[in-house]
């Protein structure tokens, strides 16, 4: 049968190439940096974000029939991605029920979070219901049940609301290599037999909601990076409400930075490490995206690979060489950027002292 798109076909796909033309203002923000490398990185982010857009708006955003898919992975990054962190997203809503299944694998920390995503319009993404491995109860082959719904249940309960539409799933490792990731599957328990037909306007919205998430996605985390360039060279909590609202996990406590080197300066970070389930620390671009940790083992560091002094303290060295210190991040290239250092599940969350100096003292102040 013929399915009316509101507008004729060609209308419908000019208009996506129109609306989604305009996060090109990112591009040219007065603080965004002009150097070839971040302007090559930028045009590559508005391209990765436009392909999530469309994988998660046009191709994944049935309620009714879920369906796990990634919005941030080892090429797309978004908003301080982790490096640790397996990511799996759903499509769901707030006046279902669902039931997810799965085995729990061996990864240090599992959570799940139910959010009302609002990141096509305000940028926003806050939780609704939160729920992780430390609560929940598991069979003793590591086989476990969660029923997501708004009305409280037995056993492994994730809760939902009226505004809810959206699973965040973060699977945190310390080395995937090593270690086993959960298995996870959803379905909708009171879904209808089969998916309705594509309805008219149907695709002309989802192409604006894409459209209009690349553009918002890309100028609300400028806008965090303009926000860290007040206090360069420093880790901060900041405002730990702000990265809540973006789908942040209330287990973690987040520190991010600005950061801006010579090519001779070495940014050195110290902090006691809390007792907390996990920490890592990630080096990133202006565009807030973590370095390419798939080919780069200097991106990032975490409680395994780091090596921590006598005393318990974390020494982190940033800079375009490795001065001889010992946990060395590279800056891969770039003079500028953004870092982030996570504590989760921490007893307490403190800020690092941080400083830069000149490479070749890096050694002698350390010593």
């Amino acid at each position: 049968m013929t399915i009316e798109l509101g507008a004729p076909p060609d209308v419908v796909w000019t208009e996506f190439c129109a609306e989604l033309a305009q996060a090109r203002a990112v591009l040219i923000r007065p603080d965004a940096p002009r150097d070839a490398l971040s302007q090559a990185e930028a045009v590559r982010y508005l391209s990765r974000l436009t392909r999530v857009a469309l994988e998660a708006i046009v191709e994944s955003s049935d309620p009714d029939f879920p369906r796990l898919f990634q919005m941030s992975n080892d090429i797309i990054k978004i908003g301080g991605d982790n490096p640790d962190t397996c990511y799996w997203n759903a499509a769901i809503a707030g006046d279902r029920t669902y039931r997810i299944r799965g085995t729990r694998g061996s990864v240090p920390y599992l959570s799940f979070g139910t959010k009302a995503n609002r990141f096509a319009t305000d940028g926003g993404m806050v939780s609704t219901g939160e729920l992780d491995d430390a609560r929940m109860h598991f069979e003793p082959d590591g086989s476990f049940d969660i029923i997501v719904s708004r009305d409280r249940q037995g056993g492994n309960w994730l809760p939902s609301t009226h505004d809810t539409s959206f699973l965040l799933v973060r699977q945190t490792f310390y080395d995937k290599a090593r270690e086993t990731p959960a298995s996870i599957s959803i379905e909708c328990l009171d879904r209808p037999a089969r998916p309705a037909p594509l309805q008219p306007g149907t695709i002309r919205e989802q192409l604006r909601r894409a459209a209009a998430f690349v553009r918002v996605t890309a100028q609300s985390f400028a806008g965090w990076t303009e926000m860290f360039m007040a206090r360069p060279n420093e880790l901060l909590p900041w405002d730990q409400g702000i990265f809540q609202k973006v789908g942040g996990d209330p287990n973690i406590h987040y520190l991010h930075a600005y950061w801006e080197l010579a090519a001779d300066e070495a940014w050195i970070i110290e902090t006691p490490v809390p007792n907390c389930r996990f920490w890592n620390f990630v080096l990133q671009n202006w565009w807030m995206e973590s370095g390419d940790y798939r080919h780069i083992p200097e991106a990032w560091t975490n409680g395994t690979k780091a090596r921590l002094t006598p005393d318990g303290k974390l020494v982190i060295v940033v800079a375009a060489q490795d001065a001889g210190a010992g946990n060395w991040i590279s800056t891969m290239s770039h003079r500028r950027g953004t870092a982030l250092l996570r504590w989760i599940t921490a007893e307490t969350h403190p800020t690092p002292t941080c400083s830069v100096v000149k490479c070749r003292d890096v050694l002698h102040l350390l010593r």
